[in-house]
């Protein structure tokens, strides 16, 4: 059930959880997994304001997607992710700089509805607030409502590599709108073979330099010795290898 509230201070998004595979259920809906980065669009009196993951305003460093959803009707608060897309329509995280300057495409993917009017509707069930939600967008080339499909994972899965996607989304059918939380109501299934992981420590650099100048890539600049990483799937953490530079 919907209840009339105030909109929260700190944004905070509904997060999901990583699991191995795609499976079939009618009780779940499958969506595209975007690869850029979450944020949130408050829209109040025709003003709007975009919140990344964090709660941090963003609006000025992407004032064509902010304007583009002035079109939403009513005061909104929505969810979504903003991802930059090549020429086969594919997003990509690392195109959101050439997207900053004009070299790759801007696209608003809206695939939730936390608050509209001064409703707060996380109480209703997702396939509801995406019905509100798709009601109230604008019909905008920088905007785009995520469509889903009932049941089918592993079909819709296999698409998604053969499209070279980064992966699908599973979500419950049902499920209420969690603030801040990260919930087995919402699963992340990646396509490809990387994998998430923990850095469990480095030996020593050979050179002189006592600290890296900056993030390690490729496993380790030359600055560093070796690092350890371990996986980070599942309650308990697997030694994987060691890398050494190159």
């Amino acid at each position: 059930m919907s209840r009339t509230s105030t909109l929260p201070k700190r944004l905070q998004p509904m997060l999901a959880t990583l699991t191995d595979g795609p499976f079939d259920d009618a009780g779940w809906v499958f969506e595209d997994k975007y690869d850029g980065f979450r944020m949130v669009a408050e829209i109040e009196d025709g003003k709007v304001t975009l919140y990344s993951r964090n709660g941090k305003i963003i609006s000025h460093s992407y004032i064509e997607v902010a304007k583009a959803l002035e079109g939403v009707k009513g005061d909104a608060v929505i969810d979504g992710e903003l991802v930059a897309l090549d020429k086969d329509g594919v997003s990509h995280f690392q195109l959101m700089q050439n997207a900053l300057r004009h070299e790759a495409k801007l696209l608003y993917c809206a695939f939730d509805l936390m608050f509209h009017d001064g409703e707060d509707l996380r109480g209703l069930t997702l396939l509801e607030r995406k019905k509100r939600l798709k009601e109230i967008l604008p019909g905008h080339n920088l905007i785009a409502f995520s469509r889903h499909r009932k049941t089918s994972g592993t079909k819709f899965f296999e698409e998604a590599e053969r499209k070279g996607l980064e992966g699908i989304m599973a979500k419950r059918a049902d499920s209420r709108y969690v603030s801040g939380r990260r919930t087995d109501n919402w699963l992340k299934m990646k396509t490809s073979k990387r994998q998430e992981v923990v850095i469990a420590g480095f030996t020593a650099p050979r050179r002189t330099r006592p600290f890296f100048e900056r993030w390690p890539s490729r496993c380790a600049r030359r600055t560093a010795g070796g690092i350890s990483v371990t996986s980070a799937r599942g309650s308990a953490t697997k030694r994987l290898k060691r890398c050494t530079p190159s």
